[in-house]
């Protein structure tokens, strides 16, 4: 791989990443329609988190306001009659536990799923479906971001973090949006726009560094690593993660979630019609 491919394959995944397209859907297809070949371990992990960076750089106030409250709980851990107490009215401390809790059936799904990736990631007919399912869940979320609801935490229980949990650790079929499911999920059970895409890129911190971390055991496992190709890969992901991740929010903001659904409805159309 040169700095070129590594550019490329970092502005892919910085836009797919973010953007409800689904980033491993786009690597599917690119793989099978322009010959593409799958980028090195190393260079995926690093790709990854050139993303995690951006959501964290984009996000940096709620991720120090949760580990500041993570503090408070553990300053607490001996004084039982406070810590409910604490727990109940420490949102930033609700947020971190919702985020923990959905964060279990990810990691469940993630691992059921991580014996046949590799046959779902050679198959465009599934990629090509999957988006289709990924632009019917934003195309419904139309009906639930016509009027922006108020802020209401309450709508973010630990059942519906459950659930959006469930849905993220079924991103990892090709083809499901990370993000736009989530999201989506999220709009339909009734959580502001706000609050349902800053739980989603919240929920996925933990789901990235976890992924990246089992891949990174195997990539290091090489011998003779190139760090200039996969460093590139990762600043262009980031950079451009970062600019797709700021125009996301503001198109959920404004409850547009549902325009990215044509794409993936034709995009999704071409690969199962070639699939099949």
């Amino acid at each position: 791989m040169n700095l070129v491919e590594a550019i490329i394959l970092g502005i892919i995944q910085g836009l797919t990443e973010f953007l409800p397209v689904s980033s491993s859907g786009h690597l599917v297809l690119l793989q099978q329609f322009l010959g593409l070949k799958e980028a090195e371990l190393f260079f995926d992990v690093c790709v990854h988190l050139g993303t995690l960076v951006a959501i964290l750089i984009v996000f940096r106030t709620d991720v120090k306001n949760i580990i500041m409250a993570l503090l408070r709980l553990l300053a607490l851990a001996g004084q039982k009659d406070r810590l409910q107490s604490v727990i109940e009215s420490d949102p930033e401390l609700k947020m971190a536990l919702l985020i923990v809790i959905g964060s279990i059936p990810t990691a469940l799904l993630g691992l059921a799923f991580s014996g046949i990736a590799d046959q779902m990631f050679a198959s465009v007919f599934i990629a090509g479906l999957m988006l289709m399912v990924t632009g019917l869940l934003l195309w419904l979320t139309r009906w639930r971001t016509k009027r922006s609801q108020p802020l209401d935490r309450n709508r973010l229980t630990p059942k519906n973090a459950f659930l959006i949990g469930i849905v993220q650790g079924l991103a990892i079929i090709p083809g499901i949006s990370r993000s736009g499911s989530t999201i989506s999920i999220g709009l339909l059970l009734g959580i502001n726009r706000e609050l349902a895409a800053r739980y989603s890129f919240l929920l996925s911190i933990p789901a990235i560094v976890g992924a990246g971390l089992l891949s990174l055991k195997d990539a290091l496992s090489g011998t003779d690593l190139d760090f200039q190709i996969p460093l590139v890969g990762a600043l262009t992901a980031a950079i451009v993660g970062y600019a797709a991740l700021r125009a996301l929010l503001q198109v959920v903001k404004k409850g547009g979630l549902h325009l990215f659904a044509p794409y993936c409805w034709l995009i999704g159309i071409v690969a199962v019609i070639w699939g099949w």
